[in-house]
C-alpha cells in the first residue's frame, strides 16, 4: 500500500486531500501542529469509512519537529511514496505593518517547512526508486495580492522552490509539482464578509468558489501514474480567476 504524507493536514484542503487518498487506498500521515482534535477526528472518519491513517504532530519550521515526523512514518508504514506539502498560514496586513516575527513566521511555515520536509522526505524516495512531491502554492504566488506582501512572497517561493527542485530530481524518477489554488472556501477565507466572498464568486469565471475537495482532485491526479510525465509544473485550481 501507497503512503502519502500530508502537512497541514487537520482541516480545509488537507483534510479533503487526506480523505481523497485514504478513498483510493492510501495510508495517509495526518500532519497538525495545534489542530490535534481536528487531526484524531479525521482519522476516525477516514478509519470508520475503511481507510488507514493516523496523525503525526510537528511544527513544519522546526527541523528536529520535522525529522522526527519523518522517522515516525517511516517506523509504521516502512516507506513513503507521495508528500504534499500543504501547511500554510495567512496574515492580510500592510506590509509596514507586518511584524519581523509574522514575516519570518510566513516564510518558516511555508518556504522552511518545504526545505525541511523535502529533504526529510528525499531519502525514502530514493530508496523507493521514486516518488512524488506536491506543494500548495495560491495564485497569489503567481500574480500577488495588496495586502498580502508576505503570503504572496512565500508562496511565489514555494513556485520556484518546486521549479528547481523538479530539475534536480527527475533523473531520480521523482516528480516535483506545485497546485495555486484560487479563491477556496475554507477558514483561511474566514475573515471575509458574504458580499466580498460573492463578488469573489461573480468575478471567476465559472461563476462559484472552489472546494477543498476541486483542490484534492488536482493532487490526487499529479500524484497518480497518468502524471508520470508531468514535473516541474504549476497547476492553477482557480476558476479561471487567473489565465
Amino acid at each position: 500500500m501507497k503512503t502519502v504524507l500530508i502537512t497541514g493536514a487537520s482541516r480545509g484542503i488537507g483534510a479533503a486531500t487526506a480523505k481523497l487518498f485514504a478513498a483510493n487506498g492510501y495510508t495517509v500521515a495526518i500532519n497538525y501542529y495545534r489542530s490535534v482534535e481536528s487531526a484524531e477526528r479525521l482519522v476516525q472518519e477516514i478509519t470508520a469509512a475503511g481507510g488507514d491513517a493516523f496523525a503525526v504532530c510537528a511544527d513544519v519550521a522546526n527541523e528536529q519537529a520535522v525529522s522526527e515526523m519523518m522517522q515516525s512514518v517511516l517506523q509504521r508504514c516502512g516507506r513513503l511514496d507521495v508528500l504534499i506539502h500543504n501547511a500554510g498560514i495567512a496574515n492580510q496586513a500592510l506590509l509596514t505593518d507586518t511584524t519581523p516575527q509574522e514575516w519570518h513566521r510566513m516564510l518558516g511555515v511555508h518556504l522552511d517547512g518545504a526545505y525541511y520536509c523535502c529533504r526529510a522526505a528525499i531519502p525514502a524516495m530514493l530508496k523507493n526508486g521514486g516518488g512524488k512531491i506536491l506543494t500548495v502554492s495560491s495564485m497569489w504566488g503567481v500574480t500577488g495580492a495588496s495586502c498580502e506582501v508576505a503570503y504572496s512572497s512565500a508562496k511565489a517561493g514555494l513556485i520556484g522552490f518546486s521549479k528547481a527542485l523538479a530539475k534536480e530530481l527527475g533523473p531520480s524518477n521523482i516528480t516535483v509539482n506545485c497546485v495555486a489554488p484560487g479563491v477556496i472556501d475554507t477558514d483561511m477565507c474566514s475573515s471575509l464578509d458574504a458580499d466580498t466572498m460573492k463578488g469573489l464568486a461573480e468575478e471567476t469565471p465559472l461563476q462559484r468558489l472552489g472546494t477543498s475537495t476541486d483542490v484534492a482532485n488536482a493532487l490526487l491526479f499529479l500524484a497518480s501514474e497518468q502524471a508520470s510525465f508531468i514535473t516541474g509544473q504549476v497547476l492553477g485550481v482557480n476558476g479561471g480567476f487567473l489565465i
